[in-house]
């Protein structure tokens, strides 16, 4: 069974208990998970049996809080990485397109970036929410920063290449150019962002690894699950055509 749960906290609940009622052998929850400790309380309600009859359970890109084997991608870290490597081509003013405060992933990509910028002495000038974790609300975001008035970010991150597909429609009809006029940097690698016209610089995670490594948790035998584990994987920074100098006249070297 696949479900999707459009990061709907309560139907994510609900599928899981649908799973545990069809005794599936294994359950695997992909994507991030939320800062609520209400859901925390009810997914560990609905966890826990299952796993304690025989269930296994394996996760990617989830909340610590639930006990079970975990494929972590290092999203603070690869924020960072990634903020450093856009200050090093001369930026200094930014703006982060972000989706839901509560997703984890949102949480840490962000914290990560603010702590690449701090390391070389810079501020974030703003962060702007763009209400969905999707390619509309990467739209919304880069419409509302372009909107904010005051002085324009010469660089822009958005928290993942969804949202920073719809960032670059969004900069595109405004007549913004990227990467002349302002960079645009987005997150996971996701194969559509090497086809742009220009190409997404992002942090690339290997996906298709970390589904084979959730699916290989997940199908342990119980001699070999023991304590719950977290594989933790390595994300790298990818630079591209989206991503330059700033425009001439604010370039800080």
């Amino acid at each position: 069974m696949l479900a999707s749960t459009f990061r709907e906290p309560a139907r994510e609940i609900a599928y899981v208990s649908m799973l545990r009622a069809q005794r599936a052998r294994a359950i695997l929850l992909i994507g991030s998970g939320f800062q609520d400790r209400a859901w925390e309380r009810a997914m560990d309600a609905e966890l826990d049996p299952y796993v304690r009859a025989g269930g296994r359970v394996a996760v990617v890109s989830r909340h610590r809080s639930l006990r079970v084997d975990t494929v972590q991608p290092e999203n603070r870290a690869g924020a960072a990485e990634l903020a450093k490597a856009l200050v090093a081509l001369g930026h200094r003013e930014f703006a982060v397109l972000t989706g839901p405060p509560e997703l984890t992933t949102v949480a840490d990509r962000l914290a990560g970036f603010r702590e690449g910028l701090a390391g070389a002495g810079i501020g974030l000038d703003r962060v702007v929410r763009g209400g969905a974790f999707t390619r509309e609300g990467g739209h919304l975001a880069a419409r509302r920063s372009l909107a904010s008035g005051g002085p324009r970010p010469t660089c822009v991150f958005a928290v993942t290449d969804v949202m920073a597909v719809g960032a670059l429609a969004a900069l595109r009809e405004a007549g913004v150019r990227v990467p002349e006029d302002m960079s645009l940097a987005g997150f996971d690698d996701i194969p559509v962002v090497r086809e742009l016209s220009p190409p997404l610089s992002t942090v690339a995670l290997p996906l298709t690894e970390m589904g084979e490594r959730v699916i290989a948790r997940a199908l342990r035998t119980p001699a070999e699950a023991g304590r719950s584990r977290v594989v933790r994987i390595d994300g790298e920074v990818v630079l591209r055509g989206s991503t330059g100098p700033p425009p001439h006249g604010r370039h800080h070297g």
